[in-house]
């Protein structure tokens, strides 16, 4: 995977496969500490002790049209390709945690990415689930969440294109704000 928008969207759609409702998706930049942290939680089925095991091989998947699962194994190589750290959590009933910290400044670190590209092409395929995408960068905050657009904008029209191209904007608008350094 290129960049870490495409592990959002490969993360994302396991989360759904799962059962998920609900994707809280977070990345939080320090560069003081010069660290990222990238975390993906979901309240779907979870996974038990066996399962949560086997889940980091490139060998192990639940999908019947695919047998070899390499989301995982490629984000745990992002990270400690960067300096940094992958976890997975997860409970039956209690969803599943993905956690991966980068040194920020490292070379081999994965851009980001074009992250409303990844939302709208999530609410294009699963307009009925709710994500929520917090990004923090030294103190700065943007946070996108569908509940708040279809409040807005109604709950059948989500996906519609205007609705998207809106939800797009207000995501470049927001990254960019918080990457501003004045």
């Amino acid at each position: 995977m290129r960049d870490l928008s495409h592990h959002i969207l490969d993360l994302a759609e396991n989360s759904i496969e799962a059962g998920a409702r609900l994707i809280e998706i977070r990345i939080v930049e320090n560069s003081r500490r010069d660290r990222m942290i990238f975390e993906i939680a979901d309240d779907g089925k979870g996974m038990d002790k066996e399962r949560l095991e086997r889940a980091r091989s490139p060998f192990f998947s639940t999908k019947k049209e695919r047998r070899i699962g390499l989301g995982l194994p490629m984000l745990v190589q992002a990270a400690r390709a960067a300096g940094g750290t992958f976890s997975l959590s997860s409970r039956p009933g209690g969803g599943t945690r993905v956690r991966a910290t980068f040194q920020r400044s490292h070379i081999d670190r994965q851009a980001i990415g074009d992250i409303a590209e990844t939302m709208t092409v999530l609410i294009i395929g699963h307009p009925e689930i709710d994500i929520r995408y917090v990004h923090k960068i030294d103190g700065r905050g943007y946070v996108f969440d569908t509940r708040n657009f279809r409040r807005q904008l109604g709950a059948d029209s989500i996906a519609a294109p205007h609705a998207l191209d809106l939800i797009a904007q207000d995501i470049r608008d927001g990254l960019a704000r918080i990457r501003r350094t004045h």
